[in-house]
């Protein structure tokens, strides 16, 4: 590669984590490659080593501050395959309820607080204005209508697991707690404001979807698969079901159990990046490259299964179709659809009757070597494995993080608003902005980013009290 200049984005802004990302320039000023490199390290595969399994769950939440009931529950599920139990049909519900308090606040958070500013107030607004602040400037009751729809979520969370943050909750052979009729009733006298807060947030995407087509046809649109998780009539589950890889033309082309992903999933290592590059199998590497989240997830499901929300699918689908399938940007679209089936789901969760049962646990000695937990986080499929001894102690982890599933798209989907906008050299701030937000489409958690495999790269950079450069360490 001929490039003349490299240009980097330092951190990467509005989103989880930290990331950077490197534009290379040819000797014209175009952009010949761009990257999108994770650049920390969690090690949370290696330090679970030798840990009692039933630790897991409060252990491996501690990976995200965003998303740790989506982390505690695909634990749980990986410790009730090691007990070999199927768990009380109540603590399944009280699971499933607080896994869609997690995607109300993550969606809520995601489009209010880090998507938003781009769609309100623009791409090439002044950056200083171009945050959740200036969101609240701009449309100060939009701006509170997110903030009480998160903590909405947050709420349910509490209200289950006695705190909004890594709750004590999912546990092997089922949950800690049943819920209070007192915190259903409250909860359930909420539904009405959170419904049209997610109304008047999909009322504005699709405004804006519909004002600004041109844009969505081209800004990273290319074909790959979609994947997520479906029942078995083929709507979306995103607390269980067979993982479904769907085509480009959304074709099923493989359904698996979590207890054969290794069979299609495989995972590449790239130099430049502590997160890996999970693609499909059959495919091979990189053209097994599938999408997950919000976007892959409707592609992939063939309905959304809940009243409300599949009239929004069917409303989606009747202008964003066919060739609109691959359009990174309308991830914002679907995963305010997405909200909406969460609402349904909560709120029929609420009204079951045996949502308030105290039968919520299961007791079983370790009776597996292996267990795998397979769920839908916020930004997509995510899969826990482990591998015990006859004591239950951990020898093995692997873990595939929802962002993960996304990185190669990701990379593509800055290489392609790279070269769509950079030209003869001249790099906008705006420009950049559009290159972040090609990223923040899929809402990635970086720090989720736990692993790598082979060799470490590591670069240490020395300078001085002047600030020069005086001795550069690389370890490739």
């Amino acid at each position: 590669m001929n490039t003349t200049k490299t240009i980097t984005i330092n951190p990467i802004s509005r989103l989880e984590g930290h990331g950077k990302v490197t534009i290379h320039l040819n000797a014209d000023g175009e952009a010949a490659d761009a990257r999108f490199h994770i650049t920390q390290f969690r090690g949370f595969e290696k330090f679970c080593e030798g840990r009692p399994f039933e630790e897991m769950p409060v252990i491996t939440q501690r990976i995200c501050g965003i998303c740790p009931v989506s982390h505690q529950l695909a634990s749980a599920k990986a410790c009730d395959a090691i007990l070999g139990v199927g768990i009380p049909e109540t603590a399944k519900k009280l699971r499933e309820l607080i896994h869609m308090g997690q995607f109300i606040q993550s969606h809520a958070l995601h489009f209010f607080y880090l998507a938003s500013p781009d769609l309100l107030l623009g791409w090439d607004a002044d950056p200083a204005g171009r945050n959740v602040a200036g969101v609240a400037g701009h449309s100060p009751a939009l701006a509170l209508k997110g903030i009480r729809l998160r903590k909405f979520g947050q709420d349910i969370i509490q209200a289950l697991g006695g705190k909004k943050i890594h709750p004590v909750f999912a546990v092997p052979g089922g949950v800690a707690s049943p819920l209070l009729k007192s915190d259903r009733d409250a909860l359930l006298g909420r539904f009405a404001e959170a419904y049209e807060t997610a109304y008047t947030a999909l009322d504005i995407i699709k405004e804006w979807t519909d004002r600004n087509q041109e844009q969505v046809k081209t800004f990273a649109n290319f074909a790959s698969l979609y994947a997520g998780l479906v029942d078995k009539d083929g709507h979306l589950d995103l607390y269980d079901g067979k993982m479904r890889i769907s085509g480009r033309e959304r074709a099923v082309i493989r359904e698996f159990d979590s207890n054969e992903y290794l069979k299609f999933i495989g995972e590449q290592v790239e130099p430049w990046s502590y997160l890996k590059f999970p693609f499909y199998k059959p495919h091979g590497y990189p053209d097994g490259c599938y999408r997950v989240g919000p976007l892959g997830r409707l592609n992939a499901a063939d309905s959304m299964g809940t009243p409300k929300a599949e009239t929004e699918r069917k409303i989606f689908r009747g202008t964003y179709g066919g060739e609109w399938n691959g359009c990174t940007l309308l991830y914002h679209y679907t995963r305010l659809i997405e909200l909406v089936y969460c609402l349904e789901k909560a709120e029929n969760l609420l009204r079951d009757e045996q949502i308030c049962n105290s039968e919520i646990r299961i007791t079983a000695d370790v009776k597996h070597k292996e267990g795998i937990g397979m769920i839908e986080a916020p930004r997509g499929t995510l899969i826990h494995h482990y591998i015990v001894d006859p004591h239950g102690a951990v020898q093995k982890v692997n873990l595939i993080v929802a962002t993960g599933h996304n990185n190669i798209a990701m990379n593509r989907s800055i290489q392609l608003v790279a070269r769509e906008y950079i030209h003869n050299g001249v790099v906008r701030e705006g420009i950049l902005n559009r290159v972040e937000g090609a990223i923040r489409c899929y809402d990635p958690c970086l720090s989720c980013s736990t692993h790598a495999a082979g060799p470490m790269a590591l670069e240490i950079l020395i300078h001085d009290v002047s600030g020069r450069l005086v001795k550069e360490l690389v370890r490739n």
